[in-house]
């Protein structure tokens, strides 16, 4: 019985790992990136993390007119993805401002808050790093959904620290999607997301759009 218990660990624990491999993304960015020469790099602005941003295609444009956006979100990424795949998804564009959506699949995974501010803290050392010093970076609050409003009270406090984090930090916001798709009950909005309870609908990426363009240089 004791082996048994060992075994089933073991495997729980390579189940774990294989899930957590951000190779598992790697036909897909580089599917990604292979148009990128015809990508104009000047001004540009770039939406990058998980499949809230991935599924924002192709009318994140048109979502922000007279504005050189660029959509390089992927997966169901974590930010630990984003950072793996820093130097193909941020480095190669040097934006002139990046938003950024990660933490929703971090905490649906059980990945603390505290986990990953680590490395949205990891993320940001690395922007400054390699891009800029000055680069506006924009943090979107972890949205809520159908499908994980079970977990409200560790997306709120994640948010919670997300924005405390922006504020001490320069040329970083926190961009707020989380009250505005939320009913008068407090409760999330049903009506926004597609069968799945988490992905969004053209009206979930509407009120995205009014609370983002402000932020948008």
């Amino acid at each position: 019985m004791r082996n048994l218990l060992l075994i089933a660990s073991l495997l729980l624990l390579e189940f774990t790992a294989v899930a957590q491999d951000p190779r598992r993304f790697e036909t897909e960015v580089t599917n990604l990136v292979a148009g990128d020469t015809t990508v104009k790099k000047k001004n540009l602005i770039l939406f990058t993390g998980s499949s809230s941003v991935r599924l924002w295609r192709p009318d994140i444009a048109s979502s922000f007119p007279g504005k050189n956006v660029l959509n390089r979100g992927f997966g169901g990424s974590h930010m630990s993805d984003l950072i793996f795949y820093f130097d193909k998804l941020i480095l190669p564009y040097h934006p002139k401002q990046i938003f950024i959506y990660e933490g929703d699949n971090d905490l649906a995974s059980g990945k603390t808050p505290e986990e990953v501010m680590r490395q949205a803290d990891s993320l940001l050392r690395l922007i400054r790093k390699k891009v800029s010093r000055r680069v506006n970076v924009v943090f979107i609050a972890a949205k809520p959904s159908l499908a994980r409003w079970n977990l409200r009270e560790t997306y709120t406090t994640f948010n919670g620290m997300l924005k405390a984090w922006a504020e001490k930090n320069k040329h970083v916001t926190y961009a707020d999607v989380w009250t505005p798709m939320l009913d008068p009950n407090g409760k999330v909005k049903g009506d926004l997301f597609i069968e799945d309870g988490l992905h969004m609908k053209a009206n979930g990426y509407e009120i995205w759009a009014r609370v983002l363009a402000p932020y948008v240089k």
